[in-house]
């Protein structure tokens, strides 16, 4: 890849002059990209409109990876797009977009943008933000008004080629990611840019430009003017892209952990050792789920998140409560401080809980008991979150390799429980006592 870019970066300076680099230096694979993003394509040409396909999908055919999603920018309005395709709907309202729908797949379309300030459908905050950003104008308009440079690619479907507006394949060669534009004021429009950034770099392995990675940390506070549905969607997309691990380093070294999860970002602060390295163990689980192709849920990541402080405030309410209810009780505070920062709907929030509420029942199996939580619904991720819980602690060991040996003793289904296979030192206990009965 180094050497196809090389070529494109001329003695004048890429970042003072379009860069147009045709399909023989860039040898992007067309075999790569969706069949319907090139259909959509050729329909908007074809009704004479201007389409390309931009942002992260060529950024990731330029590194030779294979795009997850295809979005499209073109000259065409919403309303212009939904006239064309039947199988069209508008979203959005600060952001005005159209999803074209072929089954499971969804292409997105954008009319380019231009400066919020320059027309009718922008409106921003008084503090930069912008609330909505649907001023249209033209391509050149719309490169200065992407995030990062490497996200601000086109690919021409007539003639094939790749154009950079912004110096794009430059920072794409040095693995560099840097705002378009004033690193300040971008963040100051949209915040959650420097969530973006955390998450880019995750992935791809660049590092952030200076300029960009100083704004990060000068604009963090805006983050708390972000409402809590977004910023849940951007935990998704940070900690399930596969790279969660990496992706919570770099949340830790700009202090972005704080808006996202403040109780976990206080013990992690606080040198918790047990608790980092029970959170990691999960995120290295979940990354290895992930690139495994094996399904993951909210669920169990905002429980491992919200542990620490969940069984904190659970300690004090025992004192007057039963184990289950103490927990329970502490769910509730725990989930409705979160609450604020980040919104969790009650599809997953009541799975959370019931993993709580599990972990003193695992703790004290007993015969038909242990049946019944066997046959719970929730039992294997209670059980996952036990033997988590227990690579960081000894004393949960034990338990862990009992609730092991009793699911593969007693499939769900069966009557009663067998007795799981003994370790090897309960095995000469037992010995012992019956010598001194002896």
């Amino acid at each position: 890849m180094k050497s196809q870019l090389e070529l494109t970066i001329d003695e004048n300076g890429i970042l003072n002059k379009v860069n147009v680099v045709p399909q023989s230096v860039h040898k992007i694979d067309v075999q790569k990209i969706s069949g319907n993003a090139l259909k959509v394509l050729e329909k908007l040409a074809e009704a004479g409109f201007e389409a390309y396909l931009v942002g992260g999908g060529v950024r990731d055919l330029l590194l030779e990876m294979q795009p997850k999603d295809f979005d499209i920018s073109t000259n065409a309005s919403p309303e212009q797009v939904m006239a064309l395709f039947s199988n069209c709907r508008l979203i959005g309202r600060r952001f005005r977009l159209a999803h074209i729908l072929f089954g499971r797949e969804v292409i997105e379309v954008a009319t380019f943008r231009a400066d919020h300030q320059q027309g009718e459908g922008g409106e921003v905050e008084a503090d930069g933000r912008i609330l909505r950003d649907n001023v249209f104008g033209s391509v050149e308009e719309d490169a200065l008004r992407r995030d990062f440079s490497v996200n601000a690619l086109y690919y021409s479907w007539d003639d094939s080629t790749v154009i950079d507006y912004v110096g794009a394949l430059e920072d794409l060669h040095d693995h560099t990611l840097r705002l378009i534009g004033e690193p300040l004021v971008r963040l100051a429009e949209d915040p959650v840019r420097g969530l973006r950034a955390i998450r880019f770099a995750a992935k791809l392995g660049f590092s952030i430009d200076s300029g960009t990675a100083a704004a990060i940390h000068e604009q963090a506070g805006l983050l708390r003017n972000i409402p809590p549905a977004r910023l849940f969607e951007e935990v998704l997309k940070i900690f399930h892209s596969g790279h969660a691990v990496e992706s919570l380093n770099l949340l830790r070294e700009f202090d972005l952990l704080q808006y996202l999860f403040p109780d976990a970002d206080r013990q992690l602060k606080s040198g918790d050792e047990d608790f980092k390295e029970f959170v990691y163990r999960a995120l290295s689980n979940t990354d290895t789920r992930i690139l495994s192709g094996k399904p993951v849920t909210p669920a169990f990541l905002y429980a491992v998140m919200l542990w620490s402080a969940v069984r904190e405030k659970a300690a004090v309410y025992m004192e007057d409560e039963p184990p289950v209810p103490a927990i329970l009780l502490a769910a509730d505070e725990v989930t409705a401080k979160q609450l604020s920062y980040t919104s969790l709907p009650k599809r997953f929030s009541l799975p959370m809980r019931e993993i709580w509420a599990m972990q003193p029942r695992l703790e004290r199996y007993i015969g038909k008991r242990a049946l019944r939580l066997l046959e719970g619904a929730r039992f294997r991720a209670g059980y996952d979150f036990l033997c988590l819980r227990a690579a960081v602690n000894q004393d949960l060991q034990e338990k862990c390799r009992w609730w092991t040996d009793i699911q593969e003793t007693n499939p769900v289904g069966t009557s009663k429980p067998a007795e799981p296979r003994k370790s090897q030192k309960s095995r000469r206990s037992s010995s012992r006592r019956r010598k001194a009965k002896e």
